[in-house]
């Protein structure tokens, strides 16, 4: 597994080339990171959630753009992953805490 992660982190010698692998984790990552910030405004801004959700579903198209762009922009497909798995595991700990209160 060790070996496995020092071959992720291997900085990529021409940067011409996306890859399979960044475009996947950058496509569905960026999805799962901008649904899940859509479902954690809902919980912040403040009234029902009806009342609320015309901001979030307007900021999910954008977020979900940026988010992807930022991801496939990494410069090694270890900070990819990382830049898929840091934000989810934050924005799902928000929304655990947030649902619990």
């Amino acid at each position: 597994m060790i070996n496995y992660l020092n071959s992720l982190k291997v900085v990529e010698s021409s940067g011409k080339k996306i890859g399979l692998f960044r475009t996947i984790c950058s496509i569905v990552g960026g999805l799962i990171v901008a649904y899940l910030g859509m479902t954690l405004l809902i919980f912040i801004i403040p009234g029902t959630a009806g009342e609320s959700i015309i901001v979030p579903l307007l900021f999910n198209t954008f977020a979900w753009a940026s988010v992807a762009l930022w991801i496939s922009l990494s410069k090694s497909k270890y900070i990819a992953l990382l830049r898929c798995v840091v934000p989810t595991l934050i924005f799902g700990i928000a929304l655990i805490i947030l649902y619990n209160i």
